[in-house]
């Protein structure tokens, strides 16, 4: 049996990848306020697109108008994106990466004007960072969030987008969902994992009706919320992962963490130099991947070669994901192909989320 290769080509449904290095979903807060693009964000993906990552997934897109998380998010919240976006991935296409969009529904982790807006959430828990009380959502409201999410993915699909990604993961909506200290709910989205899941599952169904079997749609969600008794387990993740692929999943992007005042528990952790901090999902990742038929996407702290060839080798874990680094080096895929062995530029710092916009801090010093 041949060795796999992190530069070979594979399939993913009807997507052909030249390699299995993704860009995973990156705020870089450069789109327009009301989430059209601007030159200066395609200008960041053309060079993501030059550089030789595989595939691209967007900076989460906000997918109903009057809920915008953060500042300078993409959008795709009515139909007036569809004709740009198709320019967009034409481009992209032109430069040899796919392209997916992702979509989000925010909540309560926010500081991005929250008063005087509605604000959804799974019950009405704080939010332990930024204080933010979210609306306990109503039947009615999951029900129009739901079909907020179908329409994102049909615009999507129709702009000519290789994909669409749910976001489940980070703290956003449907993650609190999943996580009992944000879901304190008694009906039938609350309780058990299997309640907990039931609105994800409705909006993969909800999806699929939309865009139909074939159209690639992944999720990028928890392989673990290392909060203990507060968070969803890796455990509780493998049924996640199980169901989402009997419903038609096309891929699992695996990620993990809480925001706190440990940056142990961080999504995107600092001090990683060293290669045994790195990857650091890998364990629970590889135990869903053991799991189910799907490919999964491992994200967090990438950025080793030899790490990663031995993930591949070792674990049923097929491809790697990156922000941070392509961040600050977009050509890094190139470079590795070409049999560079230097540590990337990124040196984990964390620095790179900007009052204006976000980018390397080296790249902010230059412009200074």
């Amino acid at each position: 049996m041949a060795v796999p290769s992190l530069f070979e080509t594979t399939t993913l449904g009807p997507m052909t990848l030249k390699n299995r290095l993704w860009r995973s979903a990156t705020w870089e807060k450069m789109a327009d306020d009301t989430g059209h693009m601007t030159p200066e964000l395609q200008a960041v993906y053309e060079d993501l697109a030059r550089g030789g990552v595989g595939t691209i997934i967007t900076g989460y897109a906000f997918i109903r108008e009057e809920e915008q998380p953060n500042a300078g998010m993409m959008g795709i919240y009515d139909d007036s994106f569809i004709a740009e976006y198709k320019t967009f991935t034409d481009r992209i296409h032109e430069l040899g990466a796919n392209i997916v969009l992702q979509g989000c529904y925010g909540g309560s982790q926010t500081d991005f004007k929250p008063e005087g807006r509605l604000i959804w959430g799974p019950s009405a828990v704080e939010h332990p960072v930024f204080k933010v009380t979210p609306e306990p959502m109503s039947h009615e409201d999951i029900m129009a969030l739901i079909d907020s999410y179908a329409q994102a993915a049909r615009r999507a699909k129709a702009a000519g987008f290789d994909g669409f990604q749910i976001h489940g993961a980070h703290g956003y909506l449907l993650s609190q969902f999943l996580t009992p200290y944000f879901n304190r709910r008694t009906d039938e989205y609350g309780g058990p994992i299997e309640n907990r899941a039931r609105i994800i599952y409705e909006v993969l169904d909800a999806i699929r009706k939309e865009v139909g079997p074939e159209y690639p749609v992944l999720i990028k969600i928890h392989s673990t919320d290392e909060w203990g008794a507060q968070g969803l387990t890796p455990e509780e993740s493998v049924l996640v992962a199980k169901e989402l692929e009997a419903r038609g999943i096309t891929a699992l992007e695996l990620s993990g963490g809480h925001l706190s005042k440990d940056p142990s528990t961080l999504p995107i952790k600092p001090k990683i130099i060293n290669e045994n901090n790195q990857s650091y999902f890998r364990e629970p990742a590889a135990m869903i991947a053991e799991a189910v038929e799907v490919p999964v996407i491992l994200v967090g702290g990438n950025r080793s070669v030899a790490v990663l060839e031995n993930i591949l080798g070792s674990t049923p874990i097929k491809y790697f994901s990156f922000s941070r680094t392509l961040l600050s080096e977009p050509d890094l895929p190139n470079k590795w192909q070409q049999g560079s062995n230097d540590r990337p530029r990124c040196v984990s710092c964390n620095r790179c989320w900007g009052k204006d916009k976000n980018m390397c801090i080296l790249d902010r010093k230059n412009e200074e």
